[in-house]
């Protein structure tokens, strides 16, 4: 099949515009917005080069993931497959205006709009760039020589670089930054050089409007104190909203990569509110951002510090146990914390375990697999002079695994169409980076994501005790997202095959983030359960029985099995009341500590 691509100037929008500019009038206001522009580029690079030492990398160079793509092919292939095949997609554009174009070729979100199917140079560029794709793609599958895991590789590597490439993300080749600009006469390539140059200075990409949320203004807000501090964490305990709570009080370890109220957004998304409001005493961890002070810290001083807020909180209340949940990052060293316990005969210090996304073994961890060999970890290193690497790195690479939602669909509405940013709470969360120790992220990365050595009994150790997850006898509660692109459900499914206990597997509906942060109240999602004893996630899914919406009722319910027993809601359950010297309101300095 053939369509015609009739190409007059009258039914051609971007000629119709084109012949806009010849007013005079419009040719001196654009004048006048170009020389705007080149002023503030000037400006801009002035600035840039009185702070080039500190400038951090970029992931936005599609330059860097053609020389991935390129060098990741075997053999002959590696030298000439991309060149060949870019050198095809040049040839076609030679052509400029075909009368005809084929059918065929698969859609695409990023190509939905009108404008690029109602004329034909960029329904060439489009379909194009679609069947360059396509044969990328299946070169990567094709390619003999490379285990599994490098083809894994490749392929990531090949769909970053097409995803740099797309036309849809450079203003010559995406109609609609053209009609934008034509449409607000220069205006919006203004917006969008500010936007850019804004984003430069911060090194980082921005997602929200940064000055739409404060903390502990209108973002954690639920009330409390923090109750105990050391030079990695605070320890924050909130008010409760119930005269009677669980006597066994619950903390929460959040991931140092990023900061703690992704559970504590707001009140209608709250994780932290809404347990109080079920009769919980809760305890937050909330963890310093590195700085060279912390640079000799490793995971021995994480698997600490959890120990010691466990033992704070018995303290405290004078409880003999506490509930714990880790999340992401922190679930594994919740793994880790709760092994040590056992091997020194303490693990019932925790009553329960909830485990937030969190894996223990990693030969089935996604894509985060591709930033752990040698010349990625040499690079933190050397991003990392004074011993802890810079959180913007840690978004970039976040960002990259969705990088057409977290990366070029910004660049194209923020940059290219210069629209204002939106004020979206987990967005700007998702923006606000925490800096990590540079010794223990390497440590992280090779032992336990390249390596998977956590799974090996006694293979590591914290504090002198070796780590045997066999050991763990603790009731444990594995939540996983079913679309999760951080911590797929198939390596969350894992932990199951390591601990000696009891354990309940949960399979939420979304992913990383809107897997665990959704709330009864929103309706949405679902989660699958299965009481059966099952070997696998596939059979788990198999006999799973489907139940709308969140999946926090059923965890407080399983929560309140293990531990029944209510106290009144007074003395130090009270953070802050008479005689209890706290250190102040929550949610704490260390939160909004750069």
């Amino acid at each position: 099949m053939h369509s015609e691509r009739p190409q007059d100037e009258g039914s051609n929008p971007f000629l119709a515009g084109l012949k806009k500019l010849q007013d005079p009038e419009t040719l001196a206001l654009w004048s006048q917005i170009g020389t705007q522009l080149q002023s503030q580029w000037f400006a801009f690079q002035k600035q840039q080069m009185e702070q080039l030492s500190s400038a951090p990398a970029h992931y936005l160079d599609p330059a860097y993931w053609l020389k991935q793509a390129e060098t990741a092919f075997p053999g002959e292939s590696g030298g000439t497959v991309l060149q060949d095949s870019l050198a095809q997609w040049r040839s076609l554009f030679g052509a400029m205006l075909p009368a005809v174009m084929p059918e065929g070729t698969r859609q695409d979100k990023r190509f939905a709009d009108p404008k690029w199917h109602d004329q034909g140079f960029y329904e060439l560029v489009q379909r194009s760039y679609l069947m360059l794709s396509e044969r990328l793609t299946e070169l990567a599958d094709q390619t003999d020589g490379i285990d599994d895991d490098k083809r894994e590789q490749l392929r990531f590597n090949v769909q970053m670089m097409l995803d740099a490439l797309s036309p849809a993300n450079f203003p010559l080749t995406n109609p609609l930054v053209l009609d934008r600009a034509i449409e607000t006469k220069g205006q919006s390539l203004m917006s969008g050089l500010e936007h850019l140059m804004a984003d430069l200075q911060r090194g980082q990409l921005s997602h929200t409007d940064s000055t739409a949320f404060q903390v502990g203004k209108n973002i954690a807000i639920t009330p409390g104190k923090v109750v105990h501090e050391t030079p990695l964490f605070q320890l924050i305990q909130y008010s409760p909203t119930t005269e009677k709570v669980l006597e066994t009080p619950l903390v929460i370890f959040p991931p140092w990569i990023n900061r703690f109220y992704i559970l504590d957004l707001n009140p209608a998304k709250s994780y932290v509110r809404w347990a109080v409001e079920q009769g919980v005493t809760v305890f937050m961890v909330s963890w310093k951002s590195a700085d060279a002070s912390t640079a000799d810290v490793v995971w021995d001083d994480y698997i600490a510090a959890q120990i010691d807020a466990i033992d704070t909180i018995r303290a405290r209340l004078a409880v003999p146990h506490v509930h714990a949940i880790g999340y992401c990052v922190a679930g594994t060293t919740l793994a880790a914390t709760l092994a040590v316990l056992a091997s020194k005969g303490e693990g019932d210090k925790v009553r329960s375990a909830t485990f937030f996304t969190a894996q223990v073994d990693f030969k089935q961890a996604g894509e985060l697999k591709f930033f752990t060999d040698d010349s990625q970890l040499e690079v933190i290193r050397q991003l990392s002079p004074e011993g802890y690497l810079d959180g913007r790195y840690m978004a970039a690479t976040f960002n990259l695994l969705r990088s057409n939602d977290l990366i070029w669909s910004y660049v194209q509405k923020n940059y290219l169409l210069g629209d204002d940013y939106p004020a979206f709470d987990l967005l700007h969360w998702n923006g606000d980076v925490t800096n990590l120790p540079a010794k223990w992220h390497c440590d992280y990365l090779r032992d336990l994501y390249r390596d998977n050595r956590l799974v090996e009994p006694n293979a590591l150790s914290a504090g002198g005790v070796p780590i045997d997850l066999r050991r763990i006898e603790t009731p444990c509660y594995i939540q996983a997202g079913r679309e999760d692109h951080i911590a797929p459900p198939q390596s969350v499914w894992e932990m199951t095959r390591h601990l000696s206990g009891d354990w309940t597997f949960v399979l939420a509906g979304s992913g990383h983030i809107a897997g665990v942060v959704n709330p009864p109240a929103a309706r949405k999602y679902q989660f699958w359960t299965n009481p059966d004893a099952v070997e696998t996630l596939d059979d788990f899914i198999a006999g799973a029985s489907e139940t709308p919406g969140s999946w926090w009722p059923h965890w407080i319910e399983w929560l309140r099995d293990q531990a029944p027993k209510t106290v009144p809601a007074k003395g130090k359950r009270k953070p802050g009341g008479r005689g209890d010297a706290v250190i102040e309101d929550a949610p704490g300095r260390y939160v909004v500590t750069r």
